[in-house]
């Protein structure tokens, strides 16, 4: 009981452990104090700031400066067109983030020779241009929230979206980036894996499990108080079975 009951103080109260003058500096308060946003207003983005996104994305670092990434671009009504519903969470605009290791297979013949190596080279720097481009939003004064599978709109819906959007085969939806002006108030810290369980010196380590216990139970906790008629185990169950079935599709792209 008294370990529940501290986890959900943690929960509540969890905050990043930076000194004030750090927190001070304008780039690290935007980065700690993003949030993903699950409610966005009517509001439209200006076509410069949008553009601006983007070219986070596209000036994002990327392994062996490779640039293994493509971005499709929505407006509302490209979204209801393509996919007959909103975009999620009523965003304004939509940009799916694709690890792309089709652009370059002819001019990089040789990589056909390393299919594992190609799609981690890929998934890393797509997900360096769409964090690039969460951080842009918020210096932009917009927010954001990066989809897995809310609405069919990631990784974990990959056929679907690999024949709605006419992807070829080695370009994979990592994720979907919704944007827009936030709704509502500031949404809380989710829970943390604490920083004994992440930050390691000189070598790796293995975890004390009952930090991972912790973040487990804050993270069953936080479900419950935001999802009160849903099912956690059910939540995970149909993660784990979406999760089997991208595979699949996954290794079909990537088979030697």
């Amino acid at each position: 009981m008294f370990r529940t009951i501290k986890n959900i103080f943690s929960l509540v109260t969890g905050k990043p452990h930076v000194s004030k003058k750090v927190r001070s500096q304008e780039t690290m308060n935007l980065i700690l104090n993003r949030r993903s946003c699950r409610s966005f207003t009517d509001e439209e983005i200006g076509a410069d700031d949008f553009q601006a996104i983007l070219e986070a994305g596209r000036f994002a670092p990327s392994a062996v400066n490779l640039q293994t990434w493509s971005f499709i671009t929505f407006t509302r009504n490209q979204w209801h067109e393509v996919f007959d519903r909103p975009i999620p969470f009523n965003g304004m605009r939509a940009i799916i983030v694709c690890a792309d290791g089709a652009r370059l297979k002819n001019h990089f013949s040789d990589f056909r020779e390393t299919p594992y190596l190609n799609i981690s080279f890929a998934l890393f720097n797509a997900g360096l241009a769409a964090m690039n481009m969460t951080i842009a939003a918020e210096a932009l004064g917009l927010k954001s929230i990066m989809l897995s599978e809310t609405g069919k709109t990631g990784l974990l819906d990959f056929s679907y979206l690999q024949e709605k959007l006419g992807l070829p085969d080695l370009v994979i939806p990592v994720t979907t980036l919704v944007v827009g002006k936030e709704k509502g108030g500031k949404a809380g810290v989710p829970p943390r894996q604490p920083w004994n369980a992440v930050v390691m010196e000189k070598q790796y380590h293995e975890v004390n499990s009952q930090f991972l216990d912790d973040w487990f139970q804050q993270m069953f906790i936080g479900f419950k108080l935001t999802h009160p008629l849903s099912n956690f185990q059910k939540q995970l169950a149909f993660y784990k079975k979406k999760m089997a079935e991208a595979e699949e599709e996954i290794k079909k792209q990537y088979r030697t």
